[in-house]
């Protein structure tokens, strides 16, 4: 036993070390530093070459006779600007290497350094090829040009050059150089731009009056019955016959007549496509091509105790649970613990003919001998066929955000939108891909972990996503969660073009923010219906494959993810008015890119209504107080069960799952916003959107607010404690005519309380109770 664990402890080791050779040589930091240095180093090299024109006569006697080991001997006795190891360096380059075509490998290893600093963005295999022909290619010409001089102490093409020039002038002669000479030129031009080929074809093919994307003239080789893609059109016939003349491919005039009409081959332009061999890829990151992701080093690494399990707490409640069970007549043949950081699975296998539900009755008497809270019971385990005693450690350990962000599942992670939650019991790093899920509904008791872990979702997705990819609409009824990420709102966050703040914190704004983004799902719809697609993936693919075309409206789609703290206090100030949107948008909303996150501290039944559930099918459940409340947001108890600090329940599906939250500061959140922030962002925040009043003229907006009836409030207090819109309602209990009834549900409606009119039916009561309808109330009362 002591072998293994000294054996995994070196593994453990090696690991680590090697984890931090990989950090350290993928820093941000190290890959400038070193393109510095290159670059340094490349400007030195030029300097040294340029110097060689001008005083490579003087020095050639000295750098001829120079021994390497003799450079620090012969300083200052050279003109070179570089010194005598720039003209000992710009004489083997120039001279006994490639000539005056070096410079292309100059510029090749400053390419590398400025690739290394990230000061531009390329190709770099395809730059190497290029710069590779172009060396070889000047280096042949130049020496088959000028003759090898050997009392001349510049040689143009350089050793290389001559020796080449003169094996290649023996094999196949001049004339086979010269051709070999032109062939390598044009192959280096097809090579660097793809309109090398059309302009040979057109100078081959054509003559220059009829260049141009119409063809006209008679051509029995061209047929568009064999390119489906190309759309023939028919001319009228002209009236004139000598302008009927045209010139086919042998030179010869021709008339067309009846039976030989003119046509006209067009591309047609309403799917036009960029070409990509001469534009290359759509780069989205390339408006902020210098953005830096936050590195690992801001947050905070927690000093755990690097000790063993301690065996004799795990022996311990063995022992407890098997005699707890013994003494209530139920014998187990094996019992085994995993060891998580908060949490101990102790996997229990019971004797034949022992029924499940009696084990799961124990669950406090359990708990009681362990003198533990939190004991939780999953019988039977999901594809085991163990029942499961999840039992709190004694000494719980804390997971940090910098373990699970440094993690390799996370770093090398291909997920569209992925967040890292925390650890599960056998202490593996927990990620999910929020496109899959595709919307989250997070639940628990106040302290229980809920912001945190709200934050944690969010930085998640910061580490991993570049800003011209990802958009936020925050929403914080409590004003004081998410306005640490106000700084980042020119990178990060989205909202309403005349929308001051782009936290959003005034349920109004809610309102419009939640209509503007159903309008923007529309608007992405119709996008994705105009390139034949399905998803947003597939159509950014096509937008940065430069198959669409921005001038017919395309542009790339960032996802979006809206985040909802408190969503309790938006459903009871604004009722129906914030459920329905968001019904709407997690119905549809999740092929266009846009993401639902919405959170509360009451999962009520009158909060988590069934349409939220039914539409919101990943879950996640810190402590409850209540076991009603467990089922409510988890449809299964547990989550009463938890021990809090981040102690997590997440469902997807029938499996449900414990994990504990990794643990970000204020001071973490901050580091991350001042690192973002102080780079470059976008001209403005991402704008969503206008949303319209749509109500029609001579309706809700012909009743004046600021002159209620008296009876406003009485009215509006009937309705929402009845629950139930009806203008002959409010005509029998207040003991007024029709018309006045009328004229005050016509206000209340102007106000938010109650809906629209449907007829012969009732309208919908807005307003869940009291409590919103005072606030409400009290708004009104203040405009």
């Amino acid at each position: 036993m002591a072998t293994k664990h000294k054996k995994n402890k070196q593994i453990q080791h090696r690991n680590q070390f090697f984890d931090s050779v990989r950090h350290y040589t993928t820093s941000g930091r190290v890959h400038f530093v070193a393109g510095l240095l290159i670059c340094f180093l490349s400007v030195y090299a030029g300097i040294a070459m340029i110097s060689f024109f001008f005083t490579g006569a003087a020095d050639q006697s000295i750098v001829d006779n120079l021994v390497a080991s003799d450079l620090v001997l012969k300083k200052g006795t050279v003109l070179n600007w570089a010194g005598v190891r720039g003209a000992y360096i710009s004489d083997v380059i120039i001279n006994r290497w490639f000539g005056i075509s070096s410079f292309f490998l100059l510029f090749f290893i400053g390419s590398v350094g400025f690739r290394l600093m990230k000061l531009c963005r390329m190709n770099l295999f395809r730059r190497f090829l290029l710069c590779s022909v172009l060396t070889v290619w000047l280096s042949l010409l130049l020496a088959f040009v000028f003759s090898f001089d050997n009392s001349s102490f510049f040689h143009p093409g350089g050793l290389h050059g001559y020796y080449l020039s003169e094996w290649l002038t023996n094999n196949i002669g001049y004339v086979g150089v010269i051709l070999l000479l032109l062939a390598g030129f044009i192959l280096a031009a097809i090579f660097v731009s793809a309109r090398t080929i059309p302009a040979l074809q057109s100078i081959f093919s054509f003559k220059p009056g009829e260049r141009g994307k119409k063809i006209t003239g008679k051509d029995p080789d061209i047929s568009t019955n064999n390119k489906p893609d190309v759309k023939e059109n028919r001319e009228e016939e002209p009236e004139d016959d000598d302008d009927n003349e045209v010139v086919d491919d042998d030179g010869e005039e021709s008339n067309n007549g009846e039976d030989e009409e003119p046509f006209v081959i067009e591309v047609p332009d309403e799917e036009e496509a960029y070409d990509e061999s001469e534009l290359g890829a759509y780069d989205p990151r390339l408006d902020l091509s210098r953005y830096k992701f936050p590195e690992i080093g801001l947050l905070k690494k927690y000093e755990q105790p690097d000790k063993q399990v301690d065996m004799a707490e795990q022996n311990d409640n063995q022992k407890r649970i098997k005699k707890t069970l013994e003494d209530f007549g139920i014998n187990i043949t094996s019992i085994k613990a995993t060891v998580g950081p908060t949490i101990t699975l102790y996997e229990v296998v019971p004797d034949k003919g022992v029924r499940i539900s009696r084990i799961r009755n124990l669950e406090d008497d359990i708990a009681l001998s362990l003198s533990a809270l939190g004991i939780r019971i999953i019988a039977p385990m999901p594809g085991k066929g163990t029942i499961g005693i999840e039992v709190p450690n004694k000494n719980p350990q804390i997971v940090s955000m910098e373990s699970v962000v440094a993690s390799r599942k996370f770093v090398e992670s291909k997920y569209e939108l992925p967040i890292v939650l925390g650890r599960t019991i056998t202490n593996e790093v927990f990620m999910v891909d929020l496109t899959k899920m595709p919307h989250l509904l997070v639940a628990g008791a106040t302290g229980q972990g809920k912001s945190v872990g709200l934050n944690v979702i969010i930085a998640s997705l910061l580490y991993k996503k570049h800003p011209a990819e990802l958009k936020f609409v925050l929403v914080d009824p409590k004003m004081v969660e998410f306005n640490i990420y106000e700084d980042i709102e020119r990178h990060y966050l989205a909202k309403l073009p005349d929308q001051d703040n782009a936290i959003i914190t005034n349920f109004e704004n809610v309102i419009d923010t939640l209509k503007s983004l159903c309008k923007e799902m529309d608007n992405r719809y119709d996008l994705l219906m105009k390139a034949h697609v399905r998803n947003i993936s597939e159509y950014n693919e096509k937008f940065i494959s430069r198959h669409l075309n921005p001038e017919k409206g395309h542009k790339y789609m960032p996802y979006i993810v809206v985040v909802i703290d408190e969503f309790g206090d938006l459903i009871m100030t604004a009722g129906k008015e914030i459920e329905m949107p968001i019904a709407r948008i997690a119905q549809k909303a999740r092929a266009v890119g846009i993401h639902m996150i919405i959170a509360t501290q009451r999962p009520s039944t009158n909060i988590i209504t069934g349409t939220i559930k039914a539409n919101f099918p990943a879950r996640v459940a810190f402590r409850v107080s209540s076991m009603i409340d467990s089922r409510t947001i988890l449809d299964v108890p547990g989550a009463n069960k938890l021990v809090g600090r981040g102690d997590l329940l997440f469902s997807q599906g029938n499996e449900t799952l414990r994990v504990q939250c990794a643990l970000i500061g204020t001071d973490e959140i901050e580091n991350i916003v001042r690192c973002i922030s102080n780079q470059t962002g976008f001209e403005t925040a991402y704008k969503l959107p206008e949303v319209l009043d749509e109500s029609p003229a001579g309706e809700g907006n012909a009743v004046d607010l600021s002159n209620r009836d008296p009876l406003f409030e009485e009215a509006a207090r009937l309705i929402v404690l009845q629950q139930q819109g009806s203008t002959s309602l409010i005509q029998r209990k207040l003991s007024i005519g029709y018309a006045r009834a009328g004229r005050l549900m016509d206000q209340l409606e102007k106000a938010g309380i109650v809906g629209t009119s449907e007829g012969s039916k009732v309208r919908q009561v807005l307003i869940m109770d009291e409590y919103a309808l005072e606030q409400k109330l009290n708004l009104i009362q203040s405009n």
